[in-house]
C-alpha cells in the first residue's frame, strides 16, 4: 500500500514553533518512526510552505496511491484551490491536524477541504497521522 503525506505551511517548523500546542518533535524524526511502525507499507512524505507546490503533490499522487494523508495548516481556511485538487483526484484523502483546530481561533473552524476528503482527524498530536494510517488499513 503506497501512501503519500502533505503537509503544508510552517509544519517545517514542528519542534521548534508554538511548543504549547505542537510539541518538541520534529516532523522528520516522526516519520522515521512512523516508517518503523508500518514497515509493510509504503510511505511517502511531501513538505511545502507553496500552495501550488501542494496543489501539484496531490494531482501527482492523486490516481496512483492508495491514499493521501493532508494536513494543509493554514491553507485547510484559505485554499479553494486545494479543496478543488482533492475533490478532482480519485485516491481518497483524509485530512488531519495535530492540534484541535476547534478550540483555536474561530477562523480556523472552517475547513476548504473536509467536504472533499474522506475523513478528518483532529486534535491528537502526531497521533493524529497514525489514525489517518489506520484508517486506510481497515
Amino acid at each position: 500500500m503506497k501512501l503519500q503525506i502533505i503537509n503544508g505551511p510552517n509544519l517545517n517548523l514542528l519542534g521548534t514553533r508554538e511548543k504549547n500546542i505542537y510539541g518538541d518533535q520534529k516532523f522528520d524524526s516522526y516519520f522515521v518512526d512512523l516508517k518503523a511502525k508500518y514497515k509493510d507499507l509504503e510511505l511517502s512524505f511531501f513538505q511545502s510552505n507553496i500552495e501550488g507546490e501542494i496543489i501539484d503533490k496531490i494531482q501527482e499522487t492523486g490516481f496512483d496511491y492508495d491514499g493521501i494523508i493532508i494536513n494543509a495548516a493554514a491553507y485547510t481556511h484559505t485554499s479553494v484551490g486545494i479543496g478543488d485538487a482533492i475533490r478532482s483526484v480519485t485516491t481518497p484523502v483524509v485530512e488531519v491536524h495535530i492540534s484541535n483546530t476547534y478550540s483555536r481561533e474561530e477562523f480556523r473552524h472552517k475547513s476548504f477541504l473536509s467536504a472533499h476528503v474522506r475523513g478528518v482527524i483532529l486534535g491528537f498530536g502526531f497521533k493524529s497521522y497514525d489514525l489517518a494510517i489506520e484508517s486506510f488499513l481497515d
